[in-house]
């Protein structure tokens, strides 16, 4: 009987538990196979004793499908890349796979996670296989990954929510929201939740061209508006807004402050900024989510039947397909000029920066 092991590395998102449950199923039902769930990411195998659970049916007997985050834990610390322990913690890491006798692991992480713990697979043998999840939907060749559309359908809702205040204050109501360097979450939830400005870090803005923006609104007796920001937008000078914490981590943070500040310098408008930060990530997955973790779970455990290692579950043109984890992580997936949701954009009179 094949022993298989699941762990989720990096930050929580909607649709992760419907992975899980859609793994266990499919090796228990199908295979036969046996189910350990790895206890806060990669640290369940790190620490001594090691941290996992056997999975069976009474695990998901409950509403787990229905919850956002992972409740197998994860971290996003990045504890295998401390300077002084990055030997002694892949070594450990290595023999804790080996100890739980796993014919195969899968991975369900981002690129971040693919990229580290693939290195250490092949320095110890070990045979895993990834299904690609973050809000951000950055991950090369995969069009989607799971929780990409749980955090837009939070975004678009927020957005609809603030529309009304937009309108009773006359006010520009900004939404900052996350993404990394990648404008995907900003730029759908957008052109959803009508918005009247998109910002995105792929695509250079102005000041100027914002205010150019809503004062033809006013022109128009529209005297509120809909701003949405993506965080890693940087500012006119060129730097992004960072915040260091007393735990001496980075996180972005802020530019939508920035741009309120600058309107309000330069006009009359009235601002006001909302930062959804993690809602984003633990909001309940939505049925898309939900359906396209199922998916890659299937897919993913009959790549392990098959002895196929090394691979990645992605969906391209409707499909579910395997690449090598190379390929998800040799390309950084970004926005382009050429997508079509900035034509979109453009076409529905959204600025979305100075684009000739």
């Amino acid at each position: 009987m094949k022993k298989i092991g699941i762990l989720t590395s990096g930050g929580d998102c909607g649709g992760l538990n419907a992975a899980i449950r859609s793994i266990f199923f499919r090796a228990k039902n199908k295979y036969g196979m046996t189910v350990f769930g790895i206890k806060n990411g990669t640290t369940g195998l790190v620490q001594r004793p090691l941290d996992f659970i056997e999975l069976n049916q009474k695990t998901f007997s409950g509403y787990l499908l229905k919850q956002g985050g992972t409740f197998l834990g994860t971290t996003n610390k990045g504890s295998l890349k401390a300077k002084d322990k990055i030997v002694d913690q892949e070594k450990l890491l290595i023999d804790g796979y080996h100890q739980l006798g796993l014919d195969g692991l899968i991975i369900i992480g981002g690129d971040g996670s693919m990229n580290i713990l693939q290195k250490i697979a092949k320095k110890g043998n070990l045979k895993i296989v990834a299904i690609p999840k973050t809000i951000d939907n950055d991950v090369g060749a995969t069009d989607l990954s799971i929780g990409f559309d749980t955090a837009v359908n939070v975004a678009t809702q927020a957005l609809d929510n603030l529309h009304s205040t937009a309108v009773s204050h006359s006010r520009s109501m900004i939404l900052e929201v996350m993404g990394r360097d990648a404008g995907h979450i900003a730029l759908s939830s957008g052109i959803a939740g009508g918005a009247d400005v998109i910002l995105i870090p792929e695509i250079k803005y102005s000041i100027k061209g914002i205010i150019n923006k809503l004062n033809e609104m006013k022109k128009r007796d529209v005297k509120h508006s809909l701003i949405v920001v993506a965080e890693a937008v940087k500012m006119e000078n060129g730097k992004k807004v960072i915040h260091e914490f007393k735990d001496g981590q980075k996180r972005l943070g802020g530019i939508g402050e920035y741009i309120a500040n600058e309107i309000m310098s330069k006009t009359d408008i009235e601002c006001r900024v909302t930062a959804l930060g993690h809602v984003q990530r633990g909001a309940p997955p939505t049925a898309n989510d939900r359906i396209l973790a199922s998916a890659f779970g299937v897919y993913a455990v009959d790549l392990i039947e098959k002895g196929k290692f090394d691979k990645m579950v992605a969906y391209k043109n409707r499909k579910i397909i395997d690449v090598t984890i190379n390929e998800a992580i040799k390309t950084y997936k970004n926005v382009e000029r050429n997508d079509p949701l900035v034509e979109t954009a453009l076409s529905l009179g959204i600025y979305i920066g100075d684009i000739k």
